[in-house]
């Protein structure tokens, strides 16, 4: 693992990251302490004199070797990440293939994405003048990563920032930090100079002198609404690029495809134990098929099966900590008491909290109006389709959303009215390919990501214009 160390210990301090279902260690990460930021800074600015001089095709060749050494490794990192995260293994699997894509897709972005001719002549007076713009590094960007895709969403960070030629000082989430330490190792043995990217691993003071550094020209950081404010706040004058959460709701027409419906919507509110941004948290179902979806509902959720995240049979693993599920556990009590119904779940043990369905929850309750973070579920009648737009935009915080319908006349409408950065039709809120741009409306994200997208967040416009008299 590559870490700097202290400039006031001659070995760092480490503390040990923990086994979400079991408590047991998993292993020890050096921690770098906020009065390294110098050395930190220093660091970074030689790592991007290297980056900014590297031609495009070494930085697509690098990134196109690392998703091949991941490919080759797959079944470590998918093990890492059930060890660190939770997530069960089948589902670590997957997250391993996306960011093997994701890497890809930046080596793909590092070739194409270069800028375009300017027609000059399009405007009177300059017709003698030709030129283009290309796309230029920003310089030094800090991405703060989460806990929940340990892999994959470093690579969203990570693979376009190489590919536009920038450094990167990565600080990835204090829970679960180790699949993004073995990525770095990974690109590095691709090829990557080691000052490119910088891994530190460290707490909240850490976290703010980072944020508050001047060198550092972009911040990109997915997390929650409350820490990306405080962000916003310190950060002086940046570029912020942001993922703060949602709270998706998925509409169910009568004249959908109620299996296909419900099998969704139960993957889509309980994958990953429910942390998922893009999570299915309110499904809003037309009035005369809501008994039969509601029963259809319950039972697919009553049939996962919960436990081991190593077992192949598992469905769902243990949330990140017991604190989370603790906290899941009691959103739900106090809905509970302000009147919501309880038709599955809460049940926990440890930092496994079962899949949850709740009912009739007052529109005032956090289950409701709040990112949930966890398997939980609300459900929701509704008699009109203008009911069900209003429902569904009726939260400050959105990403995603959902409709599942057989008309495309109002699907078509769904995706016009519905206020979300992506509309997912006959599909439940949490599907995400790694190519298309990803981000909230309202006060859920800044910025986009996506390759192709945060790639061009991550760069810079430069002009050249030849006057040619």
């Amino acid at each position: 693992m590559i870490a700097l160390k202290s400039t006031q210990q001659a070995e760092a301090a480490t503390f040990p990251v923990m086994n979400p279902f079991d408590g047991s260690v998993t292993g020890q990460v050096p921690v770098t302490p906020p009065q390294d930021l110098p050395q930190i800074l220093a660091r970074a600015a030689q790592g991007q004199t290297v980056a900014r001089a590297m031609p495009r095709h070494c930085r697509a060749q690098i990134l196109e070797t690392a998703a091949a050494l991941v490919g080759a490794r797959a079944e470590r990192f998918a093990q890492q990440i059930t060890a660190e995260a939770g997530k069960t293994i089948r589902q670590a699997r997957k997250e391993v293939t996306r960011c093997i894509n994701t890497l890809k897709l930046s080596a793909e972005e590092a070739k194409r994405g270069a800028g375009e001719v300017i027609p000059f002549d399009a405007y009177a007076g300059s017709e003698n003048r030709i030129g283009w713009f290309t796309r230029e590094p920003l310089g030094i960007i800090l991405a703060i990563t989460p806990f929940n895709d340990p892999l994959n969403l470093v690579a969203h960070k990570l693979g376009p920032a190489i590919a536009g030629g920038n450094a990167v000082i990565l600080k990835p989430s204090e829970l679960a930090p180790l699949s993004a330490l073995a990525l770095v190792e990974v690109l590095i043995e691709a090829g990557l100079p080691t000052e490119v990217v910088t891994p530190v691993v460290g707490g909240p003071d850490l976290g703010k002198a980072l944020v508050a550094a001047r060198p550092i020209r972009m911040i990109s950081f997915t997390g929650g609404f409350g820490t990306g404010e405080a962000i916003s706040r310190l950060a002086g004058l940046k570029k912020l690029a942001m993922d703060l959460g949602g709270n998706a709701p998925v509409i169910v027409m009568a004249d959908a495809a109620l299996d296909q419906a419900g099998e969704a919507c139960v993957s889509g509110a309980f994958w990953a134990a429910g942390q998922n941004c893009i999570g299915t948290q309110r499904i809003l179902i037309e009035r005369p098929v809501y008994d039969a979806f509601r029963a259809a509902f319950v039972a697919r959720t009553c049939s996962l099966r919960t436990g081991n995240p190593l077992d192949e049979a598992t469905d769902v693993g243990p949330m990140i900590t017991e604190a989370a599920a603790e906290r899941a556990e009691m959103l739900v009590t106090r809905a509970l008491k302000a009147g919501a119904r309880l038709l599955a779940g809460h049940l926990r043990a440890g930092a496994v909290y079962h899949p949850t369905v709740l009912e009739a929850v007052p529109h005032d309750a956090a289950l409701w109006c709040e990112e949930a973070f966890a398997p939980v579920v609300t459900l929701e009648p509704f008699d009109s389709f203008g009911q069900a737009i209003d429902l569904a935009n009726a939260v400050d915080f959105s990403l995603h959303a959902g409709i599942f319908t057989s008309r495309l006349d109002l699907a078509l409408e769904a995706s016009s009215r519905i206020e979300a950065g992506g509309v997912m039709v006959n599909d439940s809120s949490d599907y995400r390919f790694d190519a298309m741009p990803f981000g909230g409306f309202k006060y859920g994200s800044l910025g986009r990501e996506g390759v192709r997208f945060a790639y061009e967040e991550m760069t810079q416009a430069k002009v050249v214009c030849i006057n040619r008299q």
